[in-house]
């Protein structure tokens, strides 16, 4: 059974030993302390907007969630539509950046209380003041995707 990550254990040398080919001791630190979902604030830098705000909105899904909803052209929108449309995340991981926009006021989640549960996505007044900030953003991808395929093919051929 593996040994739990605590305070008092994630310093002793016999635990790192033990645990050296799986992960490095950045990587358990990171995990245990920076890294985590529930995080609500960055302990050692408190006042980074990269680290607390743009971390949790910039990670693989959270964007695409909030282009998805926005384009879905309704004013909520359930949970098997939304998978429907981004048809590469699991259920697991919609599941959890969903909850991760709702707790940074991104999104909005109502439950009607009806055999079987309908449960609907609606995005917040924050999340429309970022959409023109997505959308500058997903012009300016648009606008570089050629070179940048073009400088990555280059890089890969040295």
């Amino acid at each position: 059974m593996h040994e739990l990550l605590t305070d008092k254990n994630i310093f002793k040398k016999s635990f790192l030993q033990r645990k050296r080919n799986l992960l490095t001791f950045v990587e358990l630190f990171e995990i245990h302390n920076i890294m985590d979902r529930a995080t609500i604030e960055d302990a050692i830098f408190p006042n980074c907007p990269i680290r607390n705000i743009l971390a949790r909105l910039c990670d693989k899904w959270s964007l695409l969630v909030i282009y998805t909803l926005n384009k879905a052209d309704k004013e909520a929108i359930r949970f098997k539509e939304l998978q429907r449309e981004i048809p590469d995340i699991s259920q697991k991981m919609l599941t959890v950046t969903l909850r991760t926009l709702e707790e940074d006021g991104y999104v909005t989640r109502t439950v009607y209380p009806e055999v079987p549960p309908r449960v609907e996505y609606t995005l917040t007044h924050r999340a429309h003041s970022l959409l023109p900030h997505i959308n500058s953003l997903l012009q300016w991808a648009i606008d570089n995707k050629d070179a940048i395929i073009k400088d990555r093919k280059k890089a890969h051929k040295r």
